[in-house]
């Protein structure tokens, strides 16, 4: 009987032995399936356990890990070749249609029959429309591309702004826009990039363009918080959820790729800036923020 209660015992501990050996072999197996996961590189499991299950789960393992990573490289390779060939076409787009668009601005400058103005206009404002989707196409194939250099200066965003207003006062007017603008008298100046900040103006205001009920407030605060708030009844609030994802309109924004916020959003995370909408009682509030400001 003490025979039978020592083989036992000596059995118990095999085992506790094994499962302890298991135990590590399966921690080590998941401290080196995150790491490769989590960088890139061609490693593969090893263990030290000599146990047939184990061994057979770190091989199959690492036979999903070589398949995982044959797929994550053609699928880099393709979506950097996707990325080449729409800034490539993008960038063929703008050429013949930014001459197209001056020999119609030079046409409107001559005396022609008033039926044929008309024609004309619609064709320049089509021509307009393909200039302004092929830009937004082209600056956001060379983000995602990264492509682009973001070089800061010190920038007054309350010059910037005003100058952007004052760009597009004309456009916002032809649509019976017309602003309602308080800007602080403090120089709001941050390092920026310059042309980044004016793109996202302009993208905001067109937007506003866009979804406008025929209002528009632009503020910036004391401590440079800038705001575009305009009401857009036609909105939900799923709808402006979704609005700076890529690619998505809404059926009041016709004629448009779905960048421009999506553009805007991209350009102010790059310079550190947060931009986010606000949707209450039918209001769409666009707010855009630098922490750097000073």
């Amino acid at each position: 009987m003490c025979y039978l209660c020592l083989f036992l015992i000596f059995v118990i501990i095999l085992l506790l032995v094994k499962i302890l050996l298991m135990r590590k072999s399966i921690k080590e197996i998941s401290i080196q399936f995150t790491e490769i996961l989590n960088t890139d590189t061609n490693k593969l499991i090893s263990i030290s356990s000599n146990d047939k299950a184990i061994k057979f789960l770190a091989n199959s393992i690492n036979k999903q890990l070589k398949t995982l990573r044959k797929e994550h490289i053609r699928y880099m390779q393709g979506d950097r070749e996707l990325k080449t060939a729409i800034t490539n076409i993008a960038h063929d787009i703008r050429t013949p249609l930014t001459a197209i668009y001056g020999y119609l601005d030079l046409m409107q400058k001559n005396e022609i029959p008033e039926k044929n103005a008309y024609y004309l206009s619609i064709m320049k404002n089509r021509a307009e429309l393909m200039k302004q989707l092929t830009e937004e196409l082209f600056c956001y194939s060379v983000m995602i591309s990264g492509n682009f250099v973001s070089e800061t200066e010190e920038v007054s965003i309350n010059q910037v702004l005003e100058d952007s207003i004052m760009g597009y006062y004309a456009v916002l007017t032809e649509k019976e826009i017309f602003p309602e603008i308080h800007l602080t008298e403090k120089p709001i100046k941050a390092k920026l990039n310059k042309e980044y900040l004016s793109r996202i103006f302009s993208n905001l205001l067109n937007n506003a363009v866009k979804y406008s009920d025929g209002d528009l407030k632009i503020t910036l605060t004391d401590d440079g918080e800038i705001t575009f708030t305009n009401t857009a009844e036609k909105l939900s609030s799923v709808q402006v959820e979704r609005i700076f994802d890529r690619f998505y309109t809404v059926e009041t924004a016709r004629n448009s790729t779905g960048l421009g916020l999506s553009i805007a959003k991209m350009l102010a995370e790059e310079m550190h800036g947060i931009l986010f909408a606000e949707y209450k009682n039918n209001k769409l509030s666009i707010k855009l923020k630098f922490p750097e400001n000073k």
